[in-house]
């Protein structure tokens, strides 16, 4: 049986023998609640390296100039008047723009690598194309700030660079062609309207009343305004007293056009232009038989049996 004395020379000795032991760290010795203590050879992480990024400007300035650093770096001639963020990755590593610019039309920017430039103007005519094909087609981003939809403004601006002095009302991009060249549609007020390609060597244009005899039609013009396109044409020369209800392209010989006109009195005319729609002969549908293949808008009577 122990007595007291006998504890208490345990005791010193274990005292003696804690004494020996060499001292924790301070950080082991108070962990605060905090698990094990880290290895102190260990690299600290970088001070804010868990922190989420900073907040992002959707709107306004600062995604303005956002929007313009990527449409720099993309190699477009955009200057960005406004712009608003449509899309972004949780760490803001993807960040998508839609942009409007000053002139031509907006953009949809990604700061990918390389940067991504979609045009606003080409992206509204594939996903019509799309809606056309399937109603239910997923047609992607489009653009949806108001000076981005005004598709006929920016087409208007094509036509001129073109060379077409009508009035634009209506426009849009229908395609583009295997060497890249892009197709638009051009619609006149109240005359016809073309189709114009843009190739590395510049615009080229086809009316669309040339475009009906190619197997194909335009969306932005009627027959009415293709005859009030030839009757203007027809203005101060020998067959201005023919009122054309109704116009038919025929062809092209020696870089001239030929047009057929159907008057509102109910005869009909053949018409050459030059290159420059001046008129250069006009011929009487009853004697037109052998031109082209003669009229076809005007019943002509058959001549009488000799």
């Amino acid at each position: 049986m122990f007595k007291y004395s006998h504890i208490a020379a345990f005791g010193a000795v274990l005292a003696v023998a804690l004494s020996a032991l060499p001292a924790l760290p301070a950080a082991a010795q108070d962990m605060g609640g905090q698990g094990m203590p880290q290895d102190p050879g260990a690299t600290p992480a970088p001070e804010g390296a868990n922190r989420a990024p900073p907040p992002l400007a959707t709107s306004g300035p600062a995604a303005a100039a956002a929007a313009q650093r990527i449409a720099n770096a993309a190699g477009t001639a955009c200057q960005v008047v406004e712009a608003n963020v449509i899309g972004q990755t949780t760490n803001q590593q993807r960040i998508t723009y839609e942009a409007a610019c000053a002139s031509g039309p907006g953009y949809i920017f990604v700061n990918s690598l390389p940067p991504e430039a979609r045009d606003c103007v080409l992206l509204a005519g594939q996903a019509e194309a799309d809606r056309a094909a399937n109603p239910n087609a997923d047609v992607g981003a489009q653009c949806v700030i108001p000076r981005n939809t005004e598709i006929a403004r920016v087409i208007g601006a094509y036509a001129a660079e073109a060379g077409i002095a009508c009035t634009v009302d209506q426009g849009a991009s229908i395609g583009r062609t295997s060497d890249n060249t892009l197709i638009y549609e051009v619609g006149c007020d109240g005359l016809d309207g073309y189709r114009i390609e843009k190739a590395a060597a510049g615009w080229t244009r086809t009316e669309c009343a040339v475009i009906a005899t190619q197997n194909s039609t335009c969306r932005f013009s009627t027959a009415e305004e293709q005859a009030a396109t030839l009757k203007a044409r027809l203005a101060g020369s020998e067959a201005s007293a023919c009122d054309v209800v109704q116009a038919r392209y025929i062809g092209a010989s020696a870089g001239d056009t030929l047009y057929e006109a159907r008057c509102g009195a109910g005869n009909g005319i053949i018409v050459r232009f030059t290159p420059e729609h001046v008129v250069r002969q006009v011929f009487l549908c009853e004697v037109a038989q052998r031109i082209a293949g003669g009229c076809r808008l005007t019943t002509v009577a058959a001549a009488p049996a000799a």
